[in-house]
């Protein structure tokens, strides 16, 4: 049975900062970690992602510079820690492994609210 968790969202003032926490377990490594995210009314973006080979990395075009993200594949963890957070951060977060064989899984999701 696979279980996938999400943890580390809560609410903080424009420039601070959180870091979320994946964990998926039951399977072996998986090839590709990312995280996504959904604003209200918006369809789910792409955030970041590392893969395992060469642990490369890619973020969205609005977030580099200021999130990291990190995994740690034997353990099939993964983190994303968001610094200098803005109120169009503001999203429910979702994190995704994908595996060798195209299987893939999500989290639950965890809300993100930037706000004064």
């Amino acid at each position: 049975q696979v279980h996938v968790v999400e943890s580390g969202g809560g609410s903080v003032q424009p420039g601070g900062s959180l870091r979320l926490s994946c964990t998926v377990s039951g399977f072996t490594s998986a090839s590709v970690m990312r995280w996504y995210r959904q604003a209200p009314g918006k369809e789910r973006e792409f955030v970041a992602l590392i893969t395992r080979a060469g642990d490369m990395t890619k973020y969205q075009d609005s977030v580099k510079g200021r999130f990291t993200i990190s995994g740690d594949f034997a353990k099939n963890m993964m983190f994303l820690q968001m610094n200098s957070l803005r109120p169009d951060d503001t999203a429910v977060y979702y994190c995704n492994f994908l595996y060798s064989d195209q299987r893939t899984y999500w989290g639950q999701g965890t809300q993100v609210t930037v706000s004064s």
